[in-house]
């Protein structure tokens, strides 16, 4: 299993059991708020009672009914005659209390919340309608607080992981890189004794120059190796010609089907840049381009000059790629291709945005007929 997989079932299963959790304590504050709307209705029942009993029994017996009245401060009720009438009220917001217009909006809002409770007086029959204490009110609300919490805590959580994460790949590829310039340091410095061997003994001076060519790019490849985990030094130079040194180069040692076309509508744009990194990212992107071509068809790098950017679109003849992965090809560790540790547009990306300030993405994919890469860079 690779470790892209291994990190998506890891994210999927997080995911499920917090949206588990969160279901849960949403369907025991539920479970609370019913609760607690059952518990008021039959306190308001014996409100109601409490208030019918004031009508019918004598001035000496009124206490405990009084007492169950004055007890209410919290449920706001209207009671009303059969005919919406309003009798009395009690608990009112205090710009609806002596106001008889807001008195009966009100009683239309509290008629939405709860069912009404009957008072039955002889042959007169009294409604009274109630409405959700402030505990009940800030108890609705309460789940949506809760969802806020969870979630910030979540996006935190992901965070840190995701900081962590990148921390941690930055170390890996960077311990890795500088071993690897390490490493092809020996062999170089034996390639160019025995270059000068050649020189000596008047070899082909086209063979010695070929070999050269080719030493000297390992010298580059190993000096890319050894900036990463580094802060490079930036140069004031003229993108059209470092952009062009790299796609000569990589035209002459590709394949004869592929077609190679190089345009630019500018000379001379100067930017700062690193030339060893600058070719290094249009060197991955070309070789993507080899890669999805399958030996043949044809490769186009052009340069635009526009008012406030500079543009570099490599575009290719291949297989394309769905539209669904565009951002995913620039994650550590994702490759369409069998072989390879899918590092290499994942690096460009790092070179163009992190130490050159630029942009680069996908700016068109078609399956079967190619992709257009596309770096801009905002101009001095």
């Amino acid at each position: 299993m690779s470790i892209l997989k291994r990190s998506l079932y890891t994210r999927w299963f997080l995911l499920i059991f917090s949206l588990g959790i969160l279901i849960l304590i949403l369907w025991n504050t539920y479970l609370l708020f019913q609760t607690f709307k059952h518990e008021e209705r039959v306190k308001m029942e014996i409100w109601a009672e409490a208030n019918k009993s004031m009508i019918n029994t004598d001035k000496n017996s009124v206490d405990l009914p009084l007492a169950v009245l004055s007890g209410n401060t919290t449920i706001p009720a209207i009671l009303t005659t059969k005919t919406d009438s309003i009798i009395s009220h009690y608990n009112l917001p205090e710009e609806v209390e002596d106001d008889l217009k807001l008195q009966y909006k009100f009683l239309n809002d509290l008629k939405k919340e709860n069912a009404p409770l009957e008072v039955r007086f002889l042959d007169e029959i009294q409604y009274v309608y109630y409405g959700n204490s402030s505990l009940i009110t800030k108890l609705k609300y309460y789940p949506l607080a809760l969802v806020a919490i969870l979630v910030l805590f979540g996006l935190l959580v992901y965070s840190y992981f995701r900081t962590s994460r990148i921390s941690s790949e930055n170390k890996l590829w960077a311990g890795m890189a500088k071993e690897t310039a390490h490493q092809i340091g020996t062999p170089l410095s034996s390639l160019m004794g025995w270059i000068e061997i050649m020189k000596l003994e008047e070899m082909d001076a086209n063979i010695v120059e070929e070999v050269q060519k080719d030493v000297n790019r390992l010298q580059t490849i190993a000096d890319r190796f050894s900036k990463i985990g580094s802060e490079p030094n930036l140069e004031l130079l003229n993108i059209v010609t470092e952009t062009k040194k790299s796609f000569d180069y990589l035209q002459s040692r590709s394949s004869k089907q592929i077609d190679f076309d190089f345009e630019t509508n500018t000379d001379v744009v100067n930017l700062m840049l690193n030339p060893t990194l600058h070719s290094w990212t249009i060197e991955n992107l070309v070789k993507n381009a080899i890669d999805a071509i399958k030996g043949k068809g044809k490769i186009k790098v052009e340069i635009k000059n526009s008012d406030a950017f500079i543009h570099i679109l490599v575009t290719d003849t291949g297989k394309g790629i769905p539209k669904s992965q565009f951002r995913k090809i620039f994650e550590p560790g994702f490759s369409t291709k069998k072989r390879g540790w899918g590092l290499g547009l994942s690096l460009t990306q790092r070179i163009v945005e992190k130490y050159h300030k630029g942009t680069i993405r996908v700016l068109k994919s078609e399956i079967g007929k190619g992709t257009t890469f596309s770096i801009q860079y905002k101009k001095i």
